[in-house]
C-alpha cells in the first residue's frame, strides 16, 4: 500500500512539473509581453502573476474566457485557451517563488 501511495504522489508531482514546463512555454508566447517573463508585470496596469495561487489564476482565466470577467485584451487572449492550458499557466505562475519585504 505504501508503494502505491508513493507511486501516486510521484505521478502527481511529475504531472505538476509537466504542467509548469508547458505553462512556462505558453506564458513566454502569450503572457510575457504584459505580465513579464517571470510573472512580474512590465506594463502599467497589468498585475503581477508570479506567486499567485493556481486556483485563483485558473478561475480568473476561465472568467475571462466565458465573458464573466471583461477586459479588452484578456477577454480576447483567454477565449481560445483550453482547460488544460489554463491549468498549465496557473501551475507556472503559482510555482514562481516571491519574496516580500516589509518597508
Amino acid at each position: 500500500m505504501k508503494k502505491f501511495v508513493f507511486f501516486m504522489v510521484l505521478c502527481a508531482f511529475n504531472s505538476f512539473a509537466d504542467d509548469v514546463a508547458d505553462g512556462r512555454a505558453k506564458a513566454d508566447t502569450a503572457c510575457a509581453l504584459c505580465h513579464g517573463p517571470q510573472g512580474v508585470a512590465t506594463m502599467p496596469g497589468a498585475p503581477n502573476l508570479a506567486g499567485q495561487q493556481a486556483i485563483y489564476l485558473s478561475e480568473q482565466l476561465k472568467n475571462y474566457r466565458s465573458g464573466k470577467r471583461q477586459h479588452e485584451k484578456m477577454s480576447y487572449i483567454a477565449k481560445p485557451l483550453t482547460d488544460a492550458e489554463i491549468e498549465q499557466l496557473a501551475a507556472w505562475y503559482s510555482a514562481i517563488k516571491v519574496t516580500v519585504e516589509a518597508p
